[in-house]
């Protein structure tokens, strides 16, 4: 079955940066849509960013210019490098998977999902 598992959150002061890291396993990742999407408390889950197989990318206007999304299809896994974080960009992050080579941004558009990996910025 479709298994994604996230990495690499934590605790950042303002400005500062993280590389998140999502291991896949279970399907055939280089035909798949990869994304990654955010959720605060008490808010609804956001899109953040998706790469289609052939490393096509789109990001959020809320992160253009400080986060890059990028994919390694030989390791199955999937990133997200962060720079310049700010505290609204304090949320869970989620790693995404759409079971077809093109991307959309609607969360409903996607078939699996990981647990979740929290990123806290301070300022």
């Amino acid at each position: 079955q479709v298994q994604l598992a996230e990495s690499g959150g934590g605790s950042v002061q303002a400005g500062g940066s993280l590389r998140l890291s999502c291991a896949a396993s279970g399907f055939t990742y280089n035909e798949y849509c990869m994304a990654w999407f955010r959720q605060a408390p008490g808010k609804e889950r956001e899109w953040v960013a998706y790469i289609n197989p052939a490393g096509f990318m789109a990001v959020a206007d809320s992160v253009k210019g400080r986060f890059t999304i990028s994919r390694d299809n030989a390791k199955n896994t999937l990133y997200l490098q962060m720079h310049s974080l700010k505290p609204e960009d304090t949320a869970m992050y989620f790693c995404a998977a759409r079971a077809v080579t093109y991307c959309r941004a609607g969360k409903d558009d996607y078939n699996s999902w990981g647990p979740g990996t929290q990123v806290t910025v301070s300022s």
